[in-house]
């Protein structure tokens, strides 16, 4: 026996001796994991119990669940509730709840509905951290924002913050399909599992609820932007109605994406019409009965006459009917509608780039109150970069909601690291001209338009069955970044990154981590489209490069559409003499970027057809130039890898081990990627290659061999 107990001491003193960081993780805690702290880290967090005085809501008990959650993994045991005052107290107050403790911070009612106040305090002789909001989601709001400023290492003592969303609806997109496939998703299956719906509710429905209101994400549209009718029928709203309950009390609507012939399809009505009284009638009473079974009920999400989905224009009608007509339907209930602005049709075939705004800027000022148009961040689809999208700043008459996409459709799937912040950074940062003095796009947004004033932005979501959520560790920074800008669209992203790293990762690893994702991007821009080319990707998968690709049905399917090298150069002309699609920025950039040496070399190509011996600022040549991005970008992706082995002593080993993996496949192909693209378009110019470049590995036909007919993300 004393053998036994002597072992068994042993056991649990080398069990406490293992460090935090060498538990094993598999990623699904997220930035929320909580690990213990030492003493002195205990010591700053200060947290003696959780008071809260009054009959607490879902809501309110959602926030002391995270407060006692976290406590209880930093220092082993939760914070207790309390109702009086203590030492060391975490307190949380409203107005209505406790007026005397709100009452101590001044101004309390300017951060509205969903704002916060985290204030550190001395009150009755006590030392407290004042939790205070108008409400109780801005209670739950500000309970994470400690919780955020525990975990990434923050000064806890000298706690006086002051914060309130930008914008008003901050949802994700889900292109979850009705049998759990995922449109553009590499993270698995759905999580909703539609067929145990509304019966069976999986725990990870909260774990999703939590994850979305740690970063004030209040919306989720729970299908995909193509749409089936049969998800406006009664045993789906049922379905949809019991995940609302869910997500509810984490303060988030849920939404659906409608298809615009819905009534059609069901054979209820004998049109799709718009303008159709039979079809008006229609779409009220399934408004009607989507609010009985989901009162909060946020609205519609639509996708119409682009890439053959049904719409308006089906029927001689404009977008503004078509949304109009279902915004009526809505309105009574207070709900909106999304309507997508991604819009193209292989019977306008100047320059894809265009019709967006060709089709909405008319339209600017005619749409319903609680219409928003949706539009995506570039006027293409999603590119590792883009120009911003011309229709920011020139439709000042209605509002927009922007679209990101969050899972990396164009950028490596769930395999390549590829930090998003600083691309959703560079179109929020981007200055419009669209007013004297600058008006950029997060300005844009976040000031509104129309009656109603309406603000938003959405994210197409990159979350799947994965135990991961996202596929991979790093692209749940993607999720993050998103909803934090969503928050306050002019965030920084390196910020955001450190705090996503610090509550991710062990505090020493942070910033080598945040170092890592800064440069993420960058290099798969450099080894996938640098210099402003576009849309290179494999066709119909988007996996790997096919620049070559010149004989699909449709010309904007063609990559060739996109760069149209030849042998006199490369690159779209979208200039007065190209296209035009220059013209519908603002005066000053269309100035600036109809010259070639006074365009952002970044966006070149994008802009410009140019000869290949086109003079760089660096004082080379074109195609020495372009040559010399894609090798930077296989170093850039190699330098990744290399910084990561050296932070294995402080990462545990599973994840370890799960990154390198992925990083190694991403240099492999980021070398794929250089020398495809190298050997198309040197086949293309005729030219050598610049003198000290290495050969591509194979030839070009091998490359245009290669198939990937089960790729992931079909949908």
């Amino acid at each position: 026996m004393k053998r036994i107990l002597g072992a068994i001491a042993l056991l649990v003193a080398t069990a406490l001796a293992v460090p935090a960081w060498a538990v094993e993780e598999d990623g699904y805690q997220l930035w929320m994991r909580y690990r213990p702290l030492d003493r002195a880290a205990q010591a700053r967090l200060d947290a003696s119990a959780i008071i809260y005085q009054g009959a607490a809501s879902p809501t309110v008990n959602a926030a002391i669940g995270e407060l006692q959650r976290a406590t209880k993994g930093w220092a082993g045991h939760a914070a207790p509730l309390r109702s009086g005052l203590q030492d060391g107290a975490i307190v949380l107050a409203t107005p209505a709840n406790a007026p005397q403790l709100a009452a101590q911070i001044d101004g309390l009612k300017t951060l509205g509905a969903e704002g916060y106040a985290l204030k550190r305090l001395k009150l009755q002789g006590r030392r407290i951290t004042l939790i205070a909001a108008n409400t109780d989601i801005g209670l739950l709001y500000g309970s994470f924002a400690w919780l955020r400023a525990a975990g990434s290492g923050a000064a806890l003592d000298k706690l006086d913050e002051r914060s309130a969303p930008k914008l008003q609806l901050r949802v994700l997109n889900h292109w979850d399909n009705l049998d759990r496939t995922v449109e553009r998703g590499y993270a698995g299956e759905s999580i909703w599992d539609w067929w145990a719906l509304p019966e069976v509710r999986d725990r990870r429905y909260i774990d999703y609820a939590r994850a979305n209101a740690s970063l004030g994400i209040n919306g989720a549209v729970l299908n995909n932007v193509n749409s089936k009718a049969e998800i406006l029928t009664a045993p789906w709203i049922a379905k949809a109605a019991a995940v609302a309950d869910v997500l509810r009390p984490y303060g988030i609507r849920v939404y659906l994406s409608a298809r615009f012939s819905t009534p059609l399809e069901l054979k209820e009505t004998a049109t799709a019409d718009p303008l159709a009284p039979e079809v008006a009638a229609w779409w009220r009473r399934k408004a009607d009965e989507i609010y009985r079974a989901i009162p909060d009920f946020g609205g519609f999400l639509v996708k119409a006459n682009s890439e053959g989905q049904p719409g308006p224009q089906d029927y001689h009608r404009s977008h503004a009917d078509g949304a109009n007509m279902l915004a009526q339907a809505l309105a009574p209930h207070k709900g909106i509608v999304m309507w997508r602005a991604f819009v193209y049709a292989a019977e306008k075939p100047v320059d894809r780039a265009r019709q967006a705004y060709d089709e909405f800027k008319p339209l600017d000022g005619s749409f319903a109150p609680n219409v928003m148009v949706q539009v995506k961040n570039g006027a293409i689809d999603f590119q590792p970069r883009e120009p911003f999208h011309p229709l920011f700043g020139a439709m000042k008459h209605t509002p927009l909601m922007m679209e990101f996409q969050i899972t990396k459709e164009y950028l490596g799937f769930a395999t390549h690291l590829a930090y998003l912040g600083p691309l959703f950074q560079e179109t929020l940062r981007s200055d419009t001209r669209q007013r004297e003095g600058g008006w950029t796009v997060a300005q844009v947004l976040e000031e509104g338009a129309g009656p109603a004033g309406l603000t938003g932005m959405a994210g197409v979501a990159n979350i799947g069955s994965s135990r991961t959520w996202s596929g991979s560790h790093f692209d749940q920074a993607n999720w993050y970044a998103f909803g934090r800008l969503a928050w306050n669209p002019q965030a920084s992203a390196r910020h955001i990154a450190q705090e996503w790293a610090a509550q991710t990762f062990p505090p020493a690893a942070a910033k080598d981590i945040t170092d890592m994702m800064m440069m993420s991007r960058e290099a798969v821009v450099n080894y996938m489209t640098p210099l402003g080319l576009h849309h290179l990707m494999g066709t119909g998968h988007h996996h790997g490069p096919a620049p070559w690709v010149d004989d699909l049905g449709r010309p904007d399917w063609n990559p060739v559409y996109y760069h149209k090298a030849d042998r006199k150069g490369v690159g779209f002309d979208r200039t007065a003499g190209g296209s035009g699609a220059l013209a519908q920025y603002a005066p000053e950039l269309a100035r600036r970027w109809s010259d070639p040496r006074s365009t952002p070399p970044e966006l070149l190509l994008w802009f410009h057809h140019l000869p290949w011996t086109y003079a760089m600022p660096s004082g080379r040549d074109l195609w020495t130039e372009l040559v010399a991005h894609y090798d930077l970008g296989v170093s850039q992706a190699d330098e990744l890898r290399k910084r990561w082995a050296k932070l294995r002593p402080m990462i545990d080993a599973e994840r370890f081990e799960d990154v390198s993996t992925l990083l190694d496949k991403q240099y492999k192909e980021a070398l794929w990627w250089r020398d495809a693209s190298v050997a198309y378009f040197q086949s293309v110019s005729g030219l050598p290659l610049p003198a000290g470049v290495r050969a591509p590995e194979r030839s070009l036909e091998e490359y245009k061999r290669q198939r990937f007919p089960f790729a992931p993300g079909r949908g």
